[in-house]
This record gives structure tokens, C-alpha cells and sequence, in this order.
């Protein structure tokens, strides 16, 4: 089912993907884009098989799933999931995941739902700030992915959101295709995954009357993905150093340095848990409550799902015992393995700051908190 209402945000329908392939084939930056998916065919036999693609079903299957088999082998030690056995294949979700990295949180997520569980892929959310060129722009919608609008006023927040609710709504009950959205805007920099009270006023803001029949009718599933060594960690360890002084203003380019960051660095173990949907009588105790304690205690639920499927690893007990100067967690970690983690953890003081120690706390605190926060 199509409705013109959302074209401004949907991705793109089969018949749009023939013109965006033969864009994306004769972008300037295909050739690198091609290195990277396909490092041992020629680039002119990869602009030719990407002509002819005109469905999402093929560019999905061939150029991202090979993409991600890619990632995997050049920086996953191993990728394990569970709790998949929680879906019903026939029915529509909207996954709401902590966010670690721009790109592979829900990547890797399609990528085990589809290739390993046979479900079709979801739609993803894709923010604005991001589509900063054509190529990325027809990658996205490409791959199923929906323009998330960032910025402007306080009157254009409120319309944005509404219509952000109203697209989510209707692609999940009315389109039939699940939704993947992260649980803030922005990724976790601090370690803290906390799902923000107002994406859940969002929601519901396309069905306010009821807002636990609103929340129930979308089916709402947590998603927890953890990685061994942290999507961009210096990166983020001095975004929140810097803005301890003064407010952080993104440089150009900076977001597809970190998406680049984020695909090429070492990332160790990597974990994704899917965890139970959110029935009506999970969100029938939280009726009648006033707004902002519903948003709060609803958010708690997704949290709570989050944290206890969260999987920690050596890195986060490493750090742990650091910050705190303890042994708290030893058998849980190697010596080798917590030598590796200072020298990290080194490489990341080697940078040039007033405050290494308030740095080195924060950067550690990537790490740690998890660890605080896991529920068991």
C-alpha cells in the first residue's frame, strides 16, 4: 500500500532503484566504494553488475549482504546473536536498539534477521544530518532506509515528529514492514544506554487517545548490540572531553569519518539479543499515568530489556577495575587481555589535552558503565 503523504521520507520503491543504480555506478567515489565490497573484481565488472539490479531484493542481497560479509571478515572476531526465536516471522516489529555505531548497529541486525532467521529485512531510520550527498542518499534508500528529519525550529520538531509518527504507524500496520530506530537520537557516547522519554511520546503521537493500545499496536522489541572494542572510542572520549568547556560543534565531514571509523576499526566480539515484544498488559499497568511519568516508565521498560541482554565483555570489566583501581572483576578477564586494553587505553592518552586525567575517566567510562548498568 502507497500513500503520497510520505514521500519526503519513505525509501525508495522498486521501479526508483534502476535510475539510483546507475547514479551510484557512475558516482565519483563508486570506485572506492568498490575496493572496499569487492577488493578482488575489477571495478568496471562491478559497475555493470550494479546496472542491473532493479529491485531492493537484489541490491540487498548482493552488494549489502556482501558488504557486511566483508566487514565481518576484515573486523569481527565473532558475531553471535540470540533471542531471534522471540519473532514471528508473519508479524511487523518496530526494533528499538541502544546505538553504539551509525551504520552496523542495524546492519549487523538485518543482516542475521534476513541471511540467518529468513525474516525480511525492516526499514531503518536514516537522519537527515547524514544524507550529505547523492551516493549516500541512494545507498540508503537502496537498503530500506526513511529520512529521520534533524534541526530546526520548536514548530518544525513537533510537525517533524508528527510525521515521523504517522510514516512509523502506518509502515507497520498498514505496509507491513517492520521498523529499526535507534532508542535517542545520536549514538551512546558515554556507555549509558538510556532510551529517551520523548521517542516515546513520538509513538504515540499518531493515536494520543490511547497511548498503550498506540505503543502495543506497534510492537515494540528491544534490541541490545555490544561490541568488544567501542564503535569510534577516541572519537567519542574527546567529543565529550571538549564539551566539558564549550559546545560541540561538529566539523564537516565528521560524521562520515566516523561511519568509516566505525566499519574499518577492530571491534572484537560483537553480540546482538533481541528481546521480548512489549505486549499490551506489559503497558496495561502504565495507563492512566500523566505523560511524563508514561514516557519515563515506558522508556524504563525498554531499558530494562536492553541492560540485562546487554552482553559485556573483557574490555568492560578492564575498565571497570581500572576506574575503580579494584580487582572486582579479575576472573572475568585474561592478563594478556587487560594489556591489551591499556594499550589502547594508552594510545588514547597519547593525545594532546590539558586534562588527561578527566579524559582518561571519561574514555574509560565508555567501557565501565555498562558494567553498572547490566541488569541481571
Amino acid at each position: 500500500m502507497r500513500n503520497e503523504k510520505f514521500d519526503d521520507l519513505r525509501p525508495y520503491y522498486n521501479e526508483e532503484i534502476a535510475p539510483a543504480m546507475l547514479r551510484i555506478a557512475e558516482s565519483e567515489y563508486f570506485p572506492l566504494v568498490s575496493a572496499f565490497i569487492y577488493p578482488d573484481r575489477e571495478v568496471d565488472e562491478i559497475k555493470n553488475m550494479i546496472k542491473g539490479y532493479t529491485t531492493i531484493e537484489e541490491f540487498q542481497y548482493e552488494v549489502t549482504k556482501t558488504f557486511v560479509d566483508q566487514v565481518v571478515a576484515r573486523s569481527i572476531r565473532r558475531l553471535t546473536f540470540d533471542g531471534y526465536e522471540n519473532l514471528d516471522p508473519n508479524k511487523r516489529y518496530l526494533f528499538i536498539s541502544n546505538h553504539r555505531d551509525i551504520v552496523l548497529d542495524s546492519t549487523l541486525f538485518q543482516y542475521i534477521l534476513h541471511f540467518n532467521f529468513g525474516h525480511r529485512p525492516s526499514e531503518i531510520t536514516f537522519g537527515s544530518n547524514l544524507m550529505s550527498s547523492q551516493l549516500i542518499i541512494d545507498i540508503g534508500k537502496s537498503n530500506k532506509m526513511f529520512k529521520v528529519v534533524r534541526g530546526g525550529s520548536i514548530k518544525d520538531f513537533y510537525n517533524n515528529s508528527l510525521h515521523l509518527s504517522d510514516y512509523i504507524r502506518y509502515a507497520i500496520t498498514e505496509k507491513q514492514e517492520s521498523i529499526w530506530i535507534a532508542q535517542r537520537n545520536g549514538r551512546t557516547k558515554d556507555g549509558k544506554d538510556a532510551t529517551d522519554q520523548g521517542i516515546i511520546k513520538m509513538f504515540y503521537m499518531s493515536s494520543p487517545d490511547n497511548p498503550v493500545k498506540a505503543l502495543a499496536e506497534l510492537n515494540i522489541v528491544p534490541i541490545a548490540v555490544s561490541y568488544q572494542w567501542e564503535s569510534c572510542d577516541i572519537l567519542k572520549a574527546l567529543e565529550l572531553y571538549q564539551s566539558r568547556f564549550e559546545k560541540y560543534v561538529k566539523k564537516p565531514g565528521e560524521d562520515l569519518n566516523s561511519i568509516l571509523t566505525g566499519i574499518t576499526q577492530t571491534k572484537g566480539d560483537v553480540h546482538i539479543s533481541v528481546g521480548m515484544p512489549l505486549s499490551e498488559s506489559d503497558l496495561a499497568p502504565l495507563a492512566g499515568l500523566p505523560n511524563n511519568k508514561f514516557n519515563m516508565q515506558a522508556a524504563s521498560l525498554i531499558d530494562t530489556q536492553i541492560y540485562k541482554r546487554y552482553k559485556l565483555t573483557c574490555n568492560n570489566y578492564i575498565a571497570h577495575d581500572i576506574r575503580s583501581r579494584s580487582k572486582q572483576y579479575a576472573p572475568y578477564y585474561t592478563e594478556a587481555e587487560k594489556q591489551l586494553f591499556v594499550q589502547h587505553y594508552n594510545e588514547a592518552l597519547a593525545f594532546d589535552m590539558e586534562d588527561k586525567k578527566t579524559f582518561g575517566d571519561i574514555f574509560l567510562g565508555i567501557y565501565a558503565n555498562p558494567v553498572d548498568s547490566h541488569v541481571e
